[in-house]
């Protein structure tokens, strides 16, 4: 791998953390609008599985496997 694919790569992974911390940050958003709460622990385990995904994401590119397969392997 290049190292230009593996810049590529990790700003991939950096770009899929950064739009789910900003989902999660509107979810918040919405429901204190609405006033329900979300505790301080549910969103810290809502960060752990971002990190865990984002974990994920940069083994799967270090090893060369998608996370996801959308199309079957062709024999």
């Amino acid at each position: 791998m290049s190292l230009v694919g593996l810049l590529l790569g990790i700003i991939n992974c950096v770009i899929l953390a950064a739009v789910l911390v900003l989902i999660g940050a509107i979810i918040v958003w919405v429901a204190t609008i609405f006033e329900w709460p979300i505790p301080w622990n549910i969103q810290r385990i809502f960060l752990l599985i971002v990190l865990l995904i984002f974990i994920a994401c940069v083994i799967s590119m270090l090893v060369g496997e998608p996370m996801v397969h959308f199309l079957p392997p062709r024999l």
